[in-house]
């Protein structure tokens, strides 16, 4: 899996996927990880407007077109829609976080030639994130 996850970490900008300005929430540590690690990240979040400092997008379209890359942190049917979105978008990879993966979003990618990380690693695990 690591040729898939250092193709993922070359984008010049993430999205983040099921963003949350809840802190408990693994899409606001998702979102956080990137930030520790001075990684350019955007939030989608339809209900608001800035989280950890960040401004959101609503959705997987309005993402500017540098971002490449998204962490998907959201439940499996969302994900499977999210997907979608980003293969029209022309997003080249996605990390479906541990419990945001189906079989179905992860065959849609294997198929429109995305790069897809859904084996359960966590970029939490993978960058190192510390909670503070």
């Amino acid at each position: 899996m690591k040729k898939e996850i250092e193709e993922f970490l070359k984008a010049g900008a993430f999205g983040v996927v099921g963003a949350s300005a809840d802190r408990s929430k693994y899409g606001n540590r998702v979102l956080r990880c990137y930030q520790q690690h001075g990684l350019k990240a955007i939030p989608v979040n339809p209900k608001t407007k800035e989280i950890e400092g960040a401004a959101c997008v609503a959705s997987v379209p309005d993402l500017p077109d540098e971002v490449t890359s998204i962490s998907v942190i959201t439940p499996p049917t969302i994900t499977e829609q999210v997907v979608e979105q980003a293969a029209q978008k022309g997003i080249k990879n996605i990390w479906m976080q541990p419990g945001a993966e189906s079989p179905r979003a992860v065959n849609f990618c294997r198929e429109h030639g995305i790069n897809v990380i859904a084996d359960g690693s966590c970029i939490l695990v993978v960058l190192g994130y510390r909670d503070h």
